[in-house]
């Protein structure tokens, strides 16, 4: 897998495929690998980039805290070093979509729409922050064996764990293959992320928000809420499925990007 240096790390990117850019962003504490089916997908038609974010998949770790801001300068500085000069289309899930609203802050003239899949846009509360920090003390501790162990109810609809428990265990896996000290620096980087309801109103890319009905983390009411206050927003519910939607049902998000997509060629 290729490695691309920015800085001070380098980050393991897949790059497929050509055509205008379209960049996938992974949750937390995931890698490139949830897109697999949109890479395989839209590979045929655009140029597909997922890279595995600092502290995640076969990228440099930094320890410590990583902010969404450094996340979306990353991401920025990994489409120079691409020499991509189109504007991206950035598909960002959970994690993704938070540094999906640094990017149009610091980046926006790098943006030609926005795909956000199971995300939020408020900032978390105080026991959300206090949860947060906690999961990284322990991470560091312990590792991430108990992250693998307890995040899939939260992560997958009923249906999913019932019937695809092979898509569970491909997570747990990559779970536990996850360096701590890169959890750890995500997840105080979440905990202390900036709200970005404020911002919604300013966003007049197109844009399209997929959640799954099941999802318990970003839930239908707050995605469709977040849809409402931007300007070009379109809305997808993703049937049975959960909080990780282009994995449960990835023939429905790859139909609802692809017509998205279509619709505002630019």
């Amino acid at each position: 897998m290729p490695t691309v240096s920015i800085g001070d790390v380098r980050l393991n990117v897949v790059e497929e495929g050509s055509g205008r850019p379209l960049l996938f962003v992974h949750g937390f504490p995931l890698d490139h690998t949830m897109w697999r089916a949109q890479i395989e997908h839209f590979a045929n038609t655009h140029r597909v980039i997922a890279p595995d974010l600092r502290g995640f998949g076969g990228s440099d770790v930094t320890e410590g805290t990583v902010g969404m801001e450094q996340f979306a300068d990353d991401l920025g500085a990994l489409l120079t070093e691409l020499e991509v000069t189109e504007p991206v289309s950035f598909c960002g899930l959970s994690m993704g979509g938070y540094i999906a609203w640094q990017f149009f802050e610091r980046h926006r003239d790098r943006l030609g729409s926005l795909i956000l899949c199971d995300t939020r846009a408020e900032a978390d509360t105080e026991e959300a922050q206090s949860t947060r920090h906690g999961l990284a003390a322990k991470v560091l501790k312990e590792g991430p064996d108990f992250i693998a162990r307890t995040m899939p109810a939260k992560l997958f609809s009923t249906r999913t764990r019932e019937e695809r428990p092979d898509i569970v265990d491909t997570v747990q896996a990559v779970i536990r293959s996850t360096s701590s000290a890169g959890i750890a620096a995500a997840a105080r980087g979440m905990a202390e992320r900036p709200d970005a309801t404020g911002l919604l109103p300013q966003i007049d890319l197109p844009a399209l928000l997929i959640v799954g009905e099941e999802d318990a983390i970003s839930t239908v009411d707050e995605m469709l809420e977040i849809a409402t206050r931007m300007p070009a927003a379109e809305f997808k519910v993703i049937e049975a499925a959960g909080h990780m939607a282009p994995l449960e049902d990835p023939a429905a998000v790859n139909s609802a990007i692809e017509t998205f997509l279509l619709d505002n060629a630019y």
